[in-house]
């Protein structure tokens, strides 16, 4: 197990890839730290069928290292958060 899968499994959450994958097919809440230190609960999407078709990504354009961007269903926009400041994700059952 390498560094990664550690601290995903202290922290119980998925780890980045993991979850990356988890998102283009299901929905999930992620419990996340904004950078001010505020706590943050997004219902959130990679799942084409989810994302509205105006709204699909235009390029194939990869995040930032260690950023997750994901489709924010109650903003109805694009977000990203920082992996290391997730807290919690649970997978919403279709």
């Amino acid at each position: 197990m390498n560094i990664k899968e550690t601290i995903a499994e202290m922290k119980g959450i998925p780890t980045q890839d993991d979850l990356i994958k988890a998102l283009q097919m299901q929905v999930a809440t992620v419990t996340f730290l904004k950078l001010d230190g505020d706590e943050r609960i997004m219902t959130c999407t990679k799942d084409l069928k989810v994302i509205p078709e105006a709204s699909h990504p235009k390029t194939d354009k990869k995040a930032k290292e260690g950023n997750v961007n994901v489709w924010d269903l109650n903003a109805k926009g694009w977000r990203s958060f920082k992996y290391d400041r997730v807290k919690k994700v649970e997978i919403n059952e279709a």
